[in-house]
């Protein structure tokens, strides 16, 4: 009894009841104090782990330079054509010397700051080898409290190994431009395993048919193997051209709720999330560690025998 009155009163459980009922302020500092806390969140407030009427998620994952912040913007203007509420959690990656990250993606998303129903949360990935912090899957449980319809979300730019976002989204978005190679470079990275959806950026630029063609032909033999059926959109972001299909796809997948939610509850999924909250909370502790060391003597003492 008494620990359910310290949890009631703790700042981040109060910051997160206030976002509960429209507070923008509050929902700011809650996912702040979320990134500060790490699993420690979900104890302090149990309600994330709850949710009558969750966002759905699609993540927007490709290589750097693609145009996945203009395409998001763009992506925003036709989400909010149909009144839904749009949140953002925008990923950029942290500068391995000094730790910060640059956040710059608002730039690019200034056309929607003085929209009320539009909030946008930048993020570093802090060391993260995913291409998401792990204090994006805790931030993503709270929007879903806060009466959002739709959460983007923008990873860094993916390699050959960040696919976290599998794990999160219930929409996956793999932009690509001409300039990205074949579809073997998708094949490698591991692309056409978690994508749902493909859009060929920059499609005014030569060589977007060809790469649509190969990445249509892709699709088909992943359908044959029993894998999930890709569709490929060409857009040119820039110009607004070709987000209509896209934006049809997030209706449709608005409208088939329960599908999304099922797998939400995936045992594979929810184990990801724990392993990322308790890597997070493992390294800090090792962070604490290292930092005491000054003398060749001192690794004695954090180097376990």
């Amino acid at each position: 009894m008494p620990q359910k009155a310290v949890t009631k009163n703790c700042p981040l459980q109060k910051q997160v009841e206030k976002a509960c009922r429209g507070d923008r302020v509050a929902l700011a500092k809650a996912l702040s104090e979320l990134e500060r806390l790490g699993a420690r969140g979900l104890a302090e407030a149990p309600e994330l782990l709850t949710s009558e009427k969750p966002a759905l998620r699609v993540g927007i994952t490709g290589p750097p330079g693609a145009g996945k912040s203009t395409l998001v913007s763009a992506l925003i203007r036709e989400l909010r054509r149909q009144d839904l509420q749009v949140a953002v959690v925008a990923v950029d990656p942290s500068s391995p010397l000094t730790h910060g990250a640059i956040l710059g993606d608002r730039i690019r998303y200034r056309e929607h700051f003085l929209d009320e129903k539009v909030f946008i949360r930048s993020l570093g990935t802090r060391g993260s080898l995913g291409g998401l912090s792990a204090s994006a899957y805790l931030m993503l449980r709270a929007f879903d409290l806060c009466d959002f319809d739709v959460v983007l979300v923008e990873t860094v730019g993916v390699g050959q190994s960040e696919m976290d976002v599998m794990y999160v989204a219930d929409e996956v978005m793999v932009v690509l431009v001409p300039e990205s190679g074949d579809a073997v470079q998708a094949m490698k990275a591991g692309l056409l395993e978690i994508a749902d959806l493909f859009v060929v950026n920059k499609a005014d630029r030569p060589g977007a048919d060809s790469l649509v063609r190969e990445l249509e032909l892709s699709a088909q033999l992943s359908a044959e193997a029993g894998q999930r059926v890709a569709e490929v959109i060409k857009t040119v972001a820039t110009e607004g051209r070709g987000l209509e299909p896209i934006a049809q796809r997030v209706f449709t997948a608005l409208n088939n709720r329960a599908v999304w939610e099922k797998q939400r509850q995936a045992p594979q999924r929810l184990q990801q999330e724990a392993r990322a909250l308790l890597r997070q909370d493992w390294e800090e502790r090792i962070h604490r560690q290292i930092q005491q060391v000054r003398v060749a003597q001192d690794l004695l003492k954090v180097i376990p025998s």
